[in-house]
């Protein structure tokens, strides 16, 4: 009698696996379309708002999944829902825009795709920052939703983004009514390539875990002359340099030394020969803050500094140089930290608490957290995947350097990369999810 007993529990055991294993199962099986499906859309990527084809691609995957599917969303986004009964609702965003990068990884699929970008200037384009690996394990974890719909309970709502690149896109689907026209998610998770961690390892931090970027401009304005007649001028190329000099020692100087900040000028432009004295140069600051108030006193220093520089130099008030800081930027990422505690345990089901590393912050930027930043205060986590393969990795403990990402020979490493992301993503959702036993 025991032995019949233990034979028919062995017997459900093998007809009912848990959900991981099913995961996992259903990961495998799937593993070879999604790295055809990954090198596909590598080849062709499609610049920030003009991701015409790429969404209509994601799309068209989505609605044999059996997601309802709206199209044209915030720009060429897409919003992907499959209500499948009563419970959480989980948003999960995936980025699709390209960049204007001339790939040289030598890869069999390398693009060689080219388009025209909104100022008319022809790039050929790359998936330098990662959005192929995005968009497919994206893809990845809806195919196992869907398929798995016995073992979970509650709504999902997936969202193809563009505008990434330009810090643009969460901003237009949220202005595009994403809470208003869907249901308001109650968690919100999202990833992002890691050129630094390995192919089967993620890495989490908690609170502040990326920087606000923003682009700024700064017109210095002067009096030309011949470069032989420099008494005549007002030298804008002096003024620039002396601003230049100065503006480094606002973050050394004037920001909390506990507190982190980036002022980095990366371009300077001003004349067109060498001996004529030009009337303006033109200067390009990048901005990375986390702390609103840093941000804010930053931007009050480089005015401060541009307009004494002008002063000194005793020009009039109608060529006091201009700073231009746009409206929209990114936002810093901030992971939620009790969600990071239970997707951090997800992941740990499917590759081992050995595999999900501590992340520390970085003064990147994404946009994702503007989920996460409306009246909803929606909690939401990004967290990096690792996609270098073990010949980086080793490259890397040697203190040799490594592609970054936007480099022109960045590449992931397809297969362990995707079966990681789909199984350690599609683990958390399934937990966040109420469990259907």
């Amino acid at each position: 009698m025991i032995r019949i007993i233990l034979l028919a529990l062995l017997g459900l055991w093998t007809v009912n696996p848990s959900p991981s294993d099913r995961l996992k199962k259903e990961v495998t099986e799937n593993l070879d379309g999604l790295v055809a499906f990954y090198k596909e859309i590598h080849q062709k990527p499609e610049l920030s708002l003009f991701e015409k084809e790429t969404s209509a691609r994601l799309a068209s995957e989505m609605r044999e999944l059996g997601f309802e599917v709206t199209e044209n969303f915030g720009g060429y986004g897409i919003v992907c829902m499959l209500k499948n009964g009563d419970g959480p609702t989980v948003l999960y965003r995936t980025d699709m825009d390209g960049l204007p990068v001339i790939e040289k990884t030598g890869l069999p699929y390398a693009s060689s795709y080219s388009m025209t970008d909104k100022e008319g200037v022809e790039n050929q384009t790359m998936h330098a920052c990662g959005h192929d690996m995005h968009m497919t394990v994206w893809l990845g974890v809806a195919q196992v939703l869907s398929s798995m719909r016995d073992s979970w309970s509650g709504t999902a709502i997936f969202i193809g983004q563009p505008a990434e690149e330009i810090g643009a896109g969460s901003q237009l689907m949220l202005d595009a009514g994403l809470y208003e026209k869907f249901p308001v998610p109650d968690y919100g998770i999202g990833l992002h390539s890691s050129p630094e961690i390995p192919a089967g390892q993620i890495g989490l931090g908690k609170g502040f875990t990326m920087a606000r970027a923003e682009s700024i401009d700064v017109k210095v304005f002067g009096r030309g002359a011949h470069g032989a007649s420099p008494q005549k001028s007002i030298d804008p190329v002096v003024l620039a340099s002396l601003m230049v000099m100065e503006f480094q020692t606002i973050v050394s100087r004037n920001v909390d030394p506990i507190e982190s900040a980036v002022l980095t000028v990366g371009s300077i432009h001003g004349g067109t020969k060498h001996n004529i004295i030009p009337d303006e140069v033109r200067m390009q600051i990048t901005l990375r803050t986390f702390k609103e108030e840093v941000r804010e006193l930053i931007h009050q220093r480089i005015k401060e500094i541009a307009l004494g520089v002008a002063i000194s130099a005793g020009l009039p008030e109608e060529l006091y140089p201009e700073v231009i800081i746009p409206e929209l930027s990114t936002v810093p990422n901030y992971n939620h930290p009790d969600l990071v505690d239970r997707l951090s345990a997800s992941a740990a089901k499917v590759i081992g608490a050995d595999n999900v590393l501590y992340a520390a912050p970085q003064m990147v930027a994404e946009d994702f957290s503007r989920y996460g930043q409306t009246e909803h205060k929606v909690p939401t986590v990004l967290y990096w995947l690792g996609t270098i393969p073990p010949d980086r990795k080793a490259l890397a403990d040697k203190g040799e350097s490594i592609p970054a990402l936007h480099s022109p020979y960045y590449f992931p490493d397809p297969a362990p990369s995707i079966e990681t992301g789909v199984n350690v993503t599609s683990q958390m959702l399934l937990d966040l999810y109420h469990t259907v036993n």
